[in-house]
């Protein structure tokens, strides 16, 4: 039995998730993610190693966020013709995801091509798939609950276990029959953080002889999580006394709930004013859809604040989602506090730009930063204290106040994810494999594993292959 690991996707960087097994010859895919950063380098990575798509038997997606699921239709697209398995709230988050991507890319074809010929320009550029693409990607997908084993390939099964990250997300334990005991192989996806609003605690897996782990904070460590809703609460009310606007990217799924979540709650406890609050992102709005119809995702935290009383823990009175683009629109005249929650989460695309170049001169605003950046994007730069910043092809003097709540990032820190391996079994562990990481965080994140008594830790390289023995 052989069994090699390689990725060509999220080594040595934090998005593009896209790892492999293959096992006697087959190959299975864990997650088609999209890389996001400075332009042409996206463009070029997000077109790259699709030659061999039909090559691949099954893939097993572990979340529906974009770095995890915004390639599938392009893999399928290519030639692939497999199964893709996934939790139920996974499918139904990533189905919402890639089909916005294809609208975007197809509003952004429309607009470069009539640039173009303005310009007496040629014009070649195509999308990397379209909404036809993503039908036919949906058609592929068959779901899996938790804690309930499914055949892969032949000789192997995979058994989802909640990460604790966003709804439906899992560590995927793959199960591969070798002699008299299997060896077993986990994907970690993104792992989680306990005691999150909404969703449950990460899962402890069984013992593992690899571990494939994510280590976006593994040079870091979050603040304590108790204090969130005092610091969200500060954050406010300092906005408001000073008559601004409080403007927060957020990815348009957990994030964004677990902040409407968070503002209900102080609402209701009278301690923030009776602003009105926003979320203009139409895939937020339907995320939080999707998250009305998998109450199976909840902790018990939600069900004993909201469901057992009846109450929508994503709809008040303070809250309005907005929809159409005019009404996004409206937005940018409001002269009194608000809150103006906008996709996307770094900052590269959608409606949160227009918010940022309407709002970040003013020093009475506040820019409130609540989850990781990636390196080279938009909200990196606003993050790290740039000055100045380009938005829409404009300049613009960064005079607004940045805020950052890391206490909201959904994925886990160095010590967290540290406890949770010390929550399992590891007396089979062979090996960890570091993926999901920058730079220092990688460096830092495997001597803390090897002091902790982890027997070995490696770096994945891109596209490097590793034999993985019984």
């Amino acid at each position: 039995m052989e069994i090699t690991l390689y990725s060509r996707g999220a080594a040595r960087e934090v998005t593009g998730s896209r790892h492999f097994l293959k096992v006697n010859g087959e190959t299975i895919q864990i997650d088609c993610g999209a890389f996001q950063g400075r332009r042409k380098e996206t463009e070029d990575k997000n077109r790259a190693h699709f030659q061999d798509a039909g090559s691949v038997s099954a893939m097993v997606l572990t979340h529906g966020h974009y770095d995890h699921s915004g390639l599938i239709p392009l893999l399928v697209k290519k030639g692939f013709d497999g199964n893709i398995y996934s939790t139920p709230a996974t499918r139904d988050i990533a189905s919402l995801i890639m089909m916005d991507s294809a609208r975007i890319q197809a509003r952004d074809r429309e607009y470069l091509s009539k640039q173009a010929a303005k310009r007496g320009e040629k014009f070649s550029w195509e999308p990397l798939f379209t909404e036809n693409d993503v039908v036919q990607a949906v058609h592929r997908f068959v779901t899996a609950s938790y804690r309930r084993p499914f055949p892969v390939l032949s000789g192997v099964t995979c058994e989802f276990y909640d990460a604790g990250h966003i709804l439906g997300s899992a560590l995927a334990v793959f199960d591969v029959k070798n002699g008299d005991r299997p060896t077993r192989i986990v994907f970690s996806g993104d792992l989680g953080r306990k005691n999150k609003p909404i969703i449950r605690d990460p899962q402890p897996v069984p013992a593992p002889d690899y571990l494939v782990l994510e280590s976006t904070y593994g040079d870091r460590l979050h603040e304590n999580s108790g204090g969130a809703m005092d610091k969200l609460a500060a954050i406010v009310n300092a906005a408001v006394d000073r008559g601004g606007k409080i403007i927060i990217p957020a990815f348009a799924v957990e994030r964004t709930q677990e902040l409407v979540y968070y503002f209900h709650l102080l609402v209701d406890q009278h301690r923030i004013p009776d602003i009105p609050i926003y979320v203009d992102s139409p895939m937020a709005t339907n995320a939080t859809t999707i998250f009305q119809v998998h109450p199976e995702c909840y902790d018990e935290e939600i069900h004993q604040a909201f469901l057992k009383h009846h109450k929508n823990p994503f709809g008040f009175n303070s809250l309005r989602y907005v929809m159409s683009v005019q009404e996004s629109k409206e937005l940018n005249k409001l002269r009194e506090p608000a809150v103006i929650i906008s996709a996307d989460g770094m900052c590269e695309a959608g409606r949160i730009l227009h918010h940022l170049a309407n709002n970040i001169q003013d020093p009475r605003n506040t820019i409130l930063i609540v989850g990781y950046m990636a390196e080279h994007t938009l909200g990196r730069r606003i993050k790290d204290g740039a000055p100045e910043v380009r938005i829409l092809g404009s300049q613009y003097q960064v005079r607004a106040r940045v805020e950052e709540l890391s206490v909201f990032s959904a994925h886990a820190d160095y010590r967290e994810m540290g406890d949770y391996l010390k929550s399992l079994d590891l007396s089979r562990l062979k090996e960890i494999f570091l993926v999901h990481g920058e730079g220092e965080a990688l460096f830092k994140f495997r001597t803390y594993l090897l002091d902790m008594g982890v027997p070995a830790v490696r770096i994945v390289e891109p596209g490097e292959r590793y034999v993985l023995r019984s």
